[in-house]
């Protein structure tokens, strides 16, 4: 069987067993819970309760400030204790809403309530899966009843539901797959209603083989849905070179999926799609995977949003050694974080602590010219060119050099001799036109 892949990428060490194996736990939270504004692509959430105000679990207090922005609803029963500015994982303080746990996790009424989504209008499916306030939980955090409007439902042929998890050392989707196999296919299927020319697709690599032959099983007598298994490779998860793998169509910077026919959920997106409208439960909680060899003991866990990543390093048994680097996500695009009073978000992925920081202990020297970026980079980039242009803050030739069609993968900087620090200046260089742009 020729497996679905892509041109360029890598195969860093996954690290995956040291957490694979630890079924998902669920772990309550403890004293406050802070709940950024902005847990999502476009504009931040509007806070609608104010200090001293009791809510309910399910209860919302964030509203949408456009339809490119998302809900945010609270995952326990307690007291709004504050409205202020706080650290978040990019560094910066956004403000959020401070709820003090009562420990009784009293919920909205209505919560759980069972529903059939084939006796509901797609008008009523889209509503409900935006008043649960859900974005894509891979990590990108695009608003998802958005993803699901796009101009004509009849252009839609595919429905991708990404499985691939090809970031190192993450496992939480791959125990999704294996525990809520049903929930998957249910959402997918809910999704599906929507565009009655798509065909379901999961997509998931060939690493995973117990998981795919779950998720066979699950989809057995359904015939718009398939299982497309694909080349265990980074970053084959990465939008673009998922839908190329899975249906050899082809999209840019300036295109979106749906242009290529297509719509890609991250596969822990499709079961809060199903919980949203089958099982009348908002997005609250966050499968996350806490790892790496300064934790005690590697697992993942099953978090109420807002939730302290300090916990989740007790959760864990703590450091069995003192890290020198901890990172929020995975190691190839995850953010190296200097303190741990930051809240689980909707995009948070991972925690990972790591004794040693092998990117500090090498410093990048010059390029040798070996052309190892180039022949790696999935956009089929020339790295090497592009960073002569950044390095003098050219932002014409970066663009005319095709820069903004990095991802940010890292691939280029992983498999760089010299250890260059090529995505980070990229990324520099791209967040720099985009500001520019925004200006004009």
């Amino acid at each position: 069987m020729k497996l679905g892949t892509f041109k360029g990428g890598v195969h860093p060490r996954d690290g995956k067993d040291i957490s694979k194996n630890t079924p998902i736990k669920e772990i309550l939270p403890k004293g406050y819970l802070v709940y950024p504004m902005s847990q999502h692509i476009g504009a931040p959430a509007k806070p609608i309760v104010a200090i001293g105000d009791k809510v309910l679990a399910g209860q919302k207090i964030g509203e949408a400030t456009g339809f490119i922005s998302a809900n945010i609803v609270s995952s326990v029963s307690g007291v709004v204790k504050a409205v202020e500015p706080r650290l978040t994982v990019s560094g910066n303080k956004v403000t959020s809403i401070v709820i003090e746990n009562d420990n009784e996790y009293k919920e909205l009424d209505g919560i759980g309530e069972r529903r059939d989504y084939t006796k509901l209008s797609k008008e009523e499916i889209r509503n409900y899966v935006k008043e649960a306030g859900i974005v894509g939980l891979g990590g990108a955090g695009f608003p998802n009843h958005v993803k699901l409007t796009p101009k004509d439902d009849n252009a839609i042929d595919y429905v991708i539901v990404n499985a691939v998890e090809c970031e190192p050392y993450l496992t939480s989707d791959y125990r999704v797959m294996l525990e809520m196999p049903e929930k998957i296919v249910g959402g997918l299927k809910v999704v599906l209603s929507l565009f009655k020319n798509a065909k379901g697709i999961i997509a998931v690599e060939d690493n995973k083989p117990d998981a795919i032959k779950i998720l066979r099983k699950a989809v057995e007598g359904e015939n718009n849905i398939s299982i497309s298994v694909l080349k265990t490779k980074y970053p084959q998860g990465s939008e673009r070179k998922l839908i190329f793998a899975t249906t050899g169509r082809k999209i840019n910077s300036s295109m979106l999926p749906a242009d290529a026919g297509c719509v890609v959920d991250n596969v822990d997106t499709i079961v809060a799609i199903y919980m949203a409208v089958c099982e009348s439960t908002p997005l609250m909680r966050k499968i996350i995977t806490v790892t790496g060899d300064a934790i005690k003991e590697p697992r993942n866990f099953e978090v109420k949003i807002g939730t302290s990543y300090s916990q989740l390093v007790e959760e864990a048994g703590g450091f069995k050694e003192r890290p020198e680097k901890i990172i929020s996500g995975g190691p190839m695009m995850g953010t190296a974080i200097f303190s741990l009073d930051i809240p689980v978000t909707k995009t948070s992925s991972a925690l990972l602590a790591f004794t040693k920081d092998e990117v500090a202990e090498n410093e990048p020297t010059a390029c040798i010219r070996c052309g190892r970026c180039v022949e790696v980079c999935p956009s089929s980039l020339i790295p090497q060119k592009i960073i002569e242009n950044v390095d003098g803050l050219d932002n014409e030739s970066f663009i005319a050099l095709n820069g903004m069609e990095c991802y940010e993968c890292g691939s280029c900087t992983y498999i760089c001799p010299a250890k260059r620090r090529l995505t980070q200046a990229f990324k520099q260089s791209r967040k720099s036109v985009l500001d520019s742009r925004r200006k004009k």
